[in-house]
């Protein structure tokens, strides 16, 4: 078998895939929450406990940097080592991969049916591809041709600094200023970042909190299933919410713009990550289109490229999977 990964700020994704036949589907998955862990390992030890086989691979999808083989990981206080995990599984072949670039060893791999398309555009034969994905952090990556396959490129992009492009959003920037020595993306178009956005419009007295939302803010551990569904619930609608998402949907479209002419991405743009699939009502108007193509002379270059939302909820662990498929042994 081969053990596939995906470690997030949150929670962690373990699966099994045949080794030989290649197979997309895995035949066994478990989710985990970070928090009930100390380490890796651990969750490891769970998880083959009850699946019961004989690991001879695996990769890791990680949310952080892969440096000398070793990741501290974003947003929680874990460091996942290859070598110790290499001698924890009694396996030499054991691959760490930033989670985007595991994300975007998947892209090629996906069918239609496991993508909603945003922009149709005149995707261009083995253009480069640009990948983006708010979860809990907000990840980056892309993929370039190298003359016989894709090859994926990890990023930290997603920790560039924030560029306002209105007056909302400069008036986000201050306030966010007065709270962090430094403010990127990720500080707004992801998990940990929809709050800011929920705590500014509140201050701005952009629309009012009802005391049912308050309420049940104050006993969440993670407000953002609660802002977002009251977002966009029909029943029971929330004004502050839905300006909240309409604010982060513009920001991240930017943002998806602002990586796409980086790396020219005429292969087309890419929506990973848990957030997406939750909001594709939202990212189907024309707020988000309209901010990624808001580029002054270069509109019409991005206006050209595809750009999909990922819904397959195991790219992580299918694009880690690929990556061992492909390197055994490197």
């Amino acid at each position: 078998m081969l053990l596939a990964g995906d470690i997030g700020g949150t929670k962690t994704r373990l699966a099994l895939f045949p080794l030989e036949n290649r197979s997309h589907r895995p035949l066994l998955q478990r989710s985990f929450s970070n928090d009930a862990f100390d380490d890796l390992e651990s969750i490891v030890r769970a998880f083959l406990d009850q699946a019961k086989c004989d690991v001879k691979r695996a990769a890791f999808g990680v949310a952080g940097p892969v440096v000398s083989s070793r990741v501290k990981v974003t947003n929680l206080p874990w460091v996942v080592d290859a070598q110790k995990l290499r001698a924890f599984l009694g396996v030499d072949d054991v691959h760490l991969l930033n989670d985007l670039e595991a994300i975007a060893s998947a892209v090629p791999l996906l069918g239609q049916e496991e993508l909603l398309t945003l922009n149709v555009g005149r995707p261009v034969a083995r253009g480069p591809i640009a990948v983006i994905a708010p979860g809990t952090g907000l990840g980056e990556a892309y993929l370039t041709w190298n003359g016989s396959k894709y090859h994926a490129h990890p990023s930290e992009g997603g920790h560039t600094a924030f560029g306002p492009t209105n007056d909302l959003e400069l008036g986000l920037l201050c306030y966010l200023q007065e709270r962090f020595d430094y403010v990127s993306y990720e500080r707004i178009c992801s998990g940990i970042g929809l709050p800011n956005i929920y705590a500014y419009l509140k201050q701005r007295d952009c629309a009012p909190e009802p005391t049912w939302l308050r309420l049940r803010l104050a006993g969440a551990g993670d407000p953002v299933p609660h802002i977002v569904a009251a977002a966009l619930s029909e029943e029971n609608s929330c004004e502050l919410c839905a300006q909240t998402l309409d604010l982060f949907v513009s920001i991240l479209g930017a943002e998806a713009g602002n990586l796409a002419l980086k790396v020219l991405a005429t292969g087309g743009v890419y929506l990973g990550g848990g957030i997406p699939p939750k909001i594709l009502k939202l990212l189907k108007q024309e707020r988000f289109m309209r901010a990624f193509n808001n580029k002054g002379r270069f509109a019409n270059v991005v206006g050209h490229m595809p750009v999909h939302v990922i819904l397959n909820e195991k790219a992580t662990l299918l694009g880690a999977a690929a990556y061992a498929w492909q390197h055994p042994n490197a």
